[in-house]
């Protein structure tokens, strides 16, 4: 059995449609839309609505660290949306129009569930034959059982700011493992984000730790699977560590890559 897997998509709908070739099966783990592009500002969502010079100046202060810079942005975008008399249209056109492309390039038998940049509640619009979409749920893929759980984890004492325009899959951390705990008796965990391992969960570029999950950890302590599968670091410290008996992989950021990790057995 071949399975090809990818994660970080952001948009790549023609590197996605090359991921599936020679594997029985493709498994995605989340972040298919281009919202922000932060290589090419003219692209992504963000790019065009407003063009690629407000996309770099949002960039910028996304790059910066510190709560100033953390607030500057939050005007910043909220003023960029506010400009907007029909901005919730225009960006729910434009991420349906990514889903499109993006499911429609899936054409090996399909497993998905969401990353924080994806909207899961859309995800439906898009079922069809041969492409499955999991959150908190198990499916069977040649005899091992793969467990699936979407989205990132919201900081506590964070709100996701619910504009009607765009929020990220952004999950309390009860709900988050909550959806861990669905998942039982797992040869290969498939998650978004990694498991609360510093050297998997901190960004290299950004430098500073991402999102990891105590549960998924913990998850792996007891039902030891043979894989634990994930993305979102996109320059990870490190891609690859060991807990216990499973091998803990950052499949990397395939946007930019192009290249599906794949597994054997």
């Amino acid at each position: 059995m071949r399975v090809h897997v990818v994660s970080d998509v952001h948009g790549n709908s023609d590197a996605l449609a090359r991921a599936g070739d020679g594997a029985d099966a493709l498994v995605v783990l989340g972040d298919l839309i281009d919202f922000v592009d932060y290589h090419d500002h003219s692209g992504g969502i963000l790019g065009r609505v407003f063009g690629p010079e407000k996309v770099a100046t949002f960039a910028r202060l996304r790059r910066s660290t510190g709560t100033r810079h953390a607030s500057e942005m939050a005007t910043y975008a909220r003023t960029l949306w506010e400009s907007l008399d029909n901005a919730t249209d225009l960006v729910e056109e434009a991420i349906r129009e990514q889903y499109t492309r993006m499911f429609g390039a899936m054409t090996a038998p399909t497993y998905a569930t969401p990353g924080n940049v994806d909207v899961p509640a859309l995800w439906p619009d898009f079922a069809r034959a041969g492409l499955t979409m999991l959150d908190g749920e198990v499916a069977e893929i040649d005899g091992l059982r793969f467990g699936f759980v979407g989205g990132s984890i919201l900081a506590p004492g964070r709100h996701v700011r619910r504009s009607g325009v765009w929020f990220p899959y952004l999950r309390p951390e009860d709900d988050f493992n909550a959806g861990v705990g669905k998942l039982t008796e797992v040869d290969v965990l498939c998650s978004h984000i990694p498991p609360a391992v510093p050297e998997l969960t901190y960004d290299v570029v950004a430098r500073k730790a991402e999102a990891g999950s105590r549960a998924l950890l913990d998850l792996i302590r007891e039902q030891r699977p043979r894989w634990s599968l994930f993305g979102h670091i996109h320059q990870p410290l490190s891609a690859r560590t060991r807990v216990h008996m499973t091998d803990c992989i950052n499949v990397g950021h395939f946007q930019r890559t192009q290249v599906p990790h794949v597994l054997r057995w």
